[in-house]
Formats: structure tokens, C-alpha cells, sequence
């Protein structure tokens, strides 16, 4: 095996003085003195024989060779300091911390059964739960702000298994004048009346998923907002079966009669952020998801 030219920490001290704009900006983010990072960089292009910077007037700037070979060190060094949280995570044991991002349409009660058993396994991992709407729970992938999440998409370079659709249904107040036209409904009808619809959490490519188009809309930042105010009976919505089951049992919403389209299912999958380098609570969280569902895997939950 031959000998390796550059160190990982070398790659690091260039990609810091690229993305913070200068040796000086980078000496301050890597708390080293600037001739460090200087002959960091000097060393790192002397051991391969390939100019990686040039000087445009008082900057430095990536020549094309060094662009390229950045951008190729960057998932190197991620997969680095991956095998490095694994080692320190099987030496440990458990995960110190857990961080997960579930879609805000999952069922609460599995959702509940996964933690309450997550928490007797490892109970010392200190848990971050946070949910996600439409396309926040991918940006939390892309981004590796999570070990676990459950997202409806799964971002391209990853890798994730489907754990259930949810089913979708259109529904409203029994007072709500929808319901007092008392027949097929049409999206003419559902173009005269406001519709809520939930927030996209992510910020990279949000969308519009679910929203009909009408101008009569209201935005809302959580799935107990748009429930809320289907109840009150100031808006139509489509909300997930399992949210509304009781109320629907109850006489509190009654479904909309449409005559197409009164109801869809959203696939969720599960994604193992850091992929073969997850620790073992992250394993337990995955194995946990595809366990507290029902045995047969239907295709939705009601």
C-alpha cells in the first residue's frame, strides 16, 4: 500500500480558508495562527505537485484542479469523521446524543411507543425530537442535522425503507357550508372556500403539496393548527386519518363528499442518515420505527 500524500486535517485547513475567504478568516475559524495555516496549505500542494490556490490580488482563490480536488476531499473527510463518531460511539457504548426529525403526518401513538422504548434501551442518550412538514424533513438529511429521520422523499445519494402511507382525508365542520350543498363536490365548489394548509418546514425547494391553488387559503405552521381550524369551522382541509378518526366517529368533522379525489395516501420512509458509520441508538431507532407498526405493514393507518 502506498504511502498517503496529504492528511485528512490538511484538507480541512483548505476547505476552511475557501469557505471563509482568507488565510486570516481562517486562522480565526480554526483557532490556529495564520502562518499555520499558511504552511498548511503550502505543505498540502507541495506533497501532491498540484497548485490548489492562486492569488487574485490580496485573495486566494481555487485554481480548477483545486476545485476539483475539494470538492472530491469534502465527502472524504465527512466519511472520516463518521468512522471517528462510530469508534468513539462503540467505545462508549450508546450515543451520548440522538438527533431525530420526524414528519409531522407519522401516528403520534407509534411515534410515542418508539420513545418510551428507545428511552428503556439507552436511556443516558440524551434525545432531540423534532418534526418536519414536506420538504424540511430532506433538507434535514442533506444537511446531516439528524442520525434518523422519516421523510416522504428520499433525497438522491440516499438510502431509505418504506414504513407506511398515511391516508389523507379531505374533511370539514358539519356546519360548514360545503357540507350544506349536500352533494358530489367539485373543485369548482372547493375554489369558493378556504382551504388550510400547512407550512412547508424546509427552505432549500419547499412546495405547495396538497394546496389546490385557490386564493382563498390559510397557512399554518403545524398539522394541530390545521385541525384546529377545521374544527372551529373556518377551513377545509386534508388531514391525516389517524388525526381525525375520533372526530370523525364523533360527529365533530364529517368528511368532504367529493366526487374525486376525497382522499390520498403519503408514503413515509425511513432514512439512516450516516448510513453504515450510525451508532448503535440510531440502529435501535430504525429497527424501533418498522417494529411499532402494525404486523402486516398495511398500507395505511386509521
Amino acid at each position: 500500500m502506498s504511502q498517503l500524500r496529504s492528511s485528512v486535517d490538511q484538507w480541512q485547513v483548505l476547505a476552511a480558508v475557501v469557505d471563509a475567504g482568507g488565510f486570516a478568516q481562517a486562522a480565526q475559524v480554526l483557532r490556529k495562527s495564520q502562518s499555520a495555516v499558511s504552511y498548511s496549505v503550502a505543505q498540502l500542494q507541495e506533497s501532491l505537485g498540484v497548485r490548489l490556490l492562486q492569488m487574485e490580488g490580496r485573495r486566494a482563490v481555487l485554481t480548477p484542479a483545486g476545485a476539483e480536488l475539494l470538492r472530491r476531499s469534502r465527502s472524504v473527510v465527512e466519511q472520516f469523521a463518521r468512522l471517528e463518531s462510530l469508534a468513539r460511539a462503540i467505545d462508549k457504548g450508546w450515543e451520548s446524543a440522538l438527533s431525530l426529525v420526524i414528519d409531522a403526518s407519522f401516528p403520534q401513538a407509534q411515534l410515542l411507543g418508539v420513545m418510551a422504548e428507545l428511552h428503556a434501551s439507552c436511556p443516558h442518550t440524551a434525545l432531540s425530537l423534532s418534526d418536519a412538514v414536506l420538504s424540511g424533513a430532506e433538507d434535514a438529511i442533506v444537511e446531516g442535522r439528524a442520525d434518523v429521520v422519516v421523510t416522504t422523499r428520499v433525497p438522491q445519494g440516499y438510502l431509505g425503507d418504506w414504513l407506511l402511507d398515511v391516508e389523507m382525508i379531505a374533511v370539514s365542520s358539519p356546519s360548514h357550508a360545503l357540507q350544506a350543498l349536500a352533494r358530489a363536490l367539485t373543485l369548482d365548489d372547493l375554489a369558493q372556500h378556504t382551504q388550510v394548509v400547512v407550512r412547508d418546514s424546509g427552505s432549500r425547494a419547499p412546495r405547495d403539496e396538497g394546496w389546490l391553488g385557490a386564493q382563498l387559503r390559510w397557512t399554518v405552521a403545524s398539522l394541530e393548527a390545521s385541525h384546529a381550524a377545521v374544527r372551529a369551522g373556518l377551513a377545509y382541509a386534508w388531514l391525516p386519518a389517524h388525526l381525525v378518526s375520533e372526530d370523525l366517529s364523533a360527529g365533530r368533522l364529517h368528511t368532504l363528499p367529493l366526487a374525486v379525489g376525497g382522499s390520498r395516501r403519503m408514503s413515509l420512509y425511513v432514512v439512516l442518515v450516516k448510513g453504515e458509520t450510525a451508532g448503535p441508538a440510531a440502529r435501535k431507532t430504525v429497527e424501533l420505527l418498522q417494529r411499532h407498526l402494525p404486523p402486516s405493514r398495511q398500507a395505511s393507518i386509521s
